[in-house]
């Protein structure tokens, strides 16, 4: 299933991950291991953010995805199931069809 992961980084820990050059690595092995079609960083809710859409194959693996974030950054998390635009059109046309 495609989901978009949500990363909102506590600023005091992110400020101590940069300057002890940890943040690049924690967001290297993660994107390493996700392989996401898109990932994007940038600020929302005042907080550095990052947005990862990938492809979560088995929901076993939420903790060993997450547990870093909320460990090394106290980061909040959001995965949310999202489509991309033939998705949704051909769940509408199934759900035309019904």
């Amino acid at each position: 299933m495609r989901v978009l992961l949500t990363v909102q980084m506590d600023t005091d820990r992110a400020n101590k991950a940069i300057k002890d050059q940890t943040l690049p690595d924690i967001m290297k092995s993660t994107l390493e291991r996700l392989n996401p079609e898109a990932a994007f960083f940038g600020a929302k809710d005042g907080m550095r953010t990052g947005f990862i859409v990938f492809d979560l194959q088995d929901p076993a693996k939420i903790p060993t995805i997450a547990e870093p974030f909320f460990q090394e950054l106290g980061a909040r998390i959001e995965f949310l199931p999202v489509m991309n635009i033939d998705e949704v059109q051909a769940g509408l046309r199934e759900y035309g069809s019904g």
